[in-house]
């Protein structure tokens, strides 16, 4: 496992619309510039931030969130990875089945560590209550 990304899963299965809505909702009402697709069991999530992210990170990377309904339940992977270019008509498999998530270095790495464990207790929330 990439020990640049976290994984967590949930013992129950969601409306993956409903939750990236509102996910989406939050990040944007926060001053995230956003992208997300959800396709049948699958959805992802994609979120930049400009301002000191941009003076650390590489302006084509985002914080990126995966979610799928799986017979054990929900599974959620955040991470840093590309920013990905045409998300809206690219298929979900496809990305999940590729190396959607970066190595990247220690500045990068405490900043990400600070804001995924914020918006991962925000989206733990929402999925708690679906």
């Amino acid at each position: 496992m990439n020990p640049f990304k976290k994984e967590k899963m949930y013992p129950k299965q969601v409306d993956l619309n409903a939750v990236i809505n509102e996910f989406s909702t939050y990040l944007k009402n926060n001053g995230w510039k956003v992208q997300e697709k959800v396709e049948g069991n699958k959805a992802i999530i994609q979120a930049q931030k400009g301002g000191i992210l941009r003076d650390i990170i590489a302006a084509d990377r985002a914080l990126t969130f995966t979610l799928e309904n799986t017979t054990q339940g929900l599974k959620v992977t955040a991470g840093v990875g590309s920013w990905i270019k045409n998300l809206a008509i690219t298929a979900v498999e496809a990305l999940l089945l590729s190396e959607l998530f970066l190595v990247v270095d220690v500045p990068e790495m405490l900043w990400n560590e600070h804001v995924e464990s914020q918006l991962m207790k925000k989206l733990d929330e929402i999925i708690q209550k679906s």
